[in-house]
C-alpha cells in the first residue's frame, strides 16, 4: 500500500509543479496558445500519425524545458538570493536551452505544415 500512496504523491507533486508554472508563466501562457494553436493546425490539415508524433515530442521538449527553466530560476534565487553573475548566467543558459528547442519545434513545424497549406493555396 506504501508504494501506491507514493505513487500517487509523485503524481501529485508532479502536477502541483504544473500548476506553479502555467498561471505564473508569461513565456509558458505562450508556448500552451501556439501548442493550442499547432493542435487545431493539425486537426485542420489533417496531418497522419507521424507528424502528430513529432509535433507532440515538440511541444513536450518545449514546455518540459520551460519548467527545468523555471524550477533552475527558482532554485537560483532560493540558493542566492542577492544578484550574482554566475547565478546571471545559469539562468541565461537555461533560458538559451528553451529558445533553441523552441526554434528547432518552429522548423519542424514549418516542415510539416507548409507543403500541406502550400497545396491547399495552389
Amino acid at each position: 500500500m506504501k508504494n501506491n500512496h507514493s505513487i500517487i504523491s509523485s503524481f501529485l507533486n508532479a502536477w502541483h509543479g504544473m500548476m506553479r508554472v502555467l498561471p505564473r508563466q508569461r513565456n509558458f501562457m505562450i508556448e500552451i496558445s501556439i501548442t493550442l494553436m499547432v493542435v487545431a493546425a493539425g486537426f485542420l490539415l489533417r496531418i497522419d500519425a507521424v507528424a502528430w508524433c513529432i509535433i507532440l515530442i515538440c511541444i513536450g521538449v518545449v514546455i518540459a524545458f520551460e519548467a527545468i527553466n523555471t524550477a533552475l530560476e527558482h532554485l537560483a534565487d532560493a540558493v542566492n538570493p542577492e544578484t550574482h553573475p554566475l547565478v546571471g548566467k545559469a539562468k541565461d543558459v537555461a533560458a538559451a536551452a528553451v529558445l533553441i528547442a523552441s526554434i528547432v519545434a518552429g522548423i519542424v513545424g514549418i516542415i510539416i505544415f507548409a507543403p500541406r497549406i502550400i497545396a491547399i493555396l495552389l
